[in-house]
């Protein structure tokens, strides 16, 4: 799994259940902040049609951290809005993720399980809004 991909389950996963599965993980090590956790304002830009000119729609909040651990490994994360726990242990996660004997552990114990809940969680959203869907039609006058 890429950084990226790690970093998007990680934010899109509510704080209790992130918190909750990492613990079960067992890894403690100690670790500093050596950035924030601050809360700032992103700009969040968007594409007509999806794949047109860009243009800015407009900011969000975002929260960021960075950790470092006593060998030496730098972490950072990013969480949409002002929740900074979640952005703090999302940065110790990714700094948790470049060692070796941690790495694939993390991937498969921790961010498979929680992309895979994500993904249930969308498709059960996608089909109740799709039992709400309403087919329009034009009736055409016989004269």
């Amino acid at each position: 799994m890429t950084p990226t991909q790690r970093h998007r389950v990680l934010a899109l996963t509510p704080y209790a259940r992130l918190l909750s599965v990492w613990q079960t993980l067992g890894i403690h090590t100690d670790h500093r902040c050596v950035r924030g956790p601050d809360t700032g304002m992103a700009m969040v830009r968007g594409r007509m049609g999806g794949s047109g000119n860009a243009f800015n729609l407009g900011e969000m909040t975002v929260t960021r951290a960075s950790v470092v651990l006593e060998d030496g490994s730098l972490g950072h994360g990013w969480v949409a809005g002002r929740n900074k726990p979640q952005a703090e242990l999302i940065a110790l996660i990714d700094a948790c993720a470049r060692q070796q004997a941690w790495a694939r552990r993390i991937d498969s114990e921790l961010v498979e399980p929680l992309a895979e809940a994500l993904e249930e969680e969308r498709q059960q959203a996608s089909q109740a809004a799709a039992a709400t869907r309403v087919d329009f039609f034009t009736m055409v006058r016989g004269e």
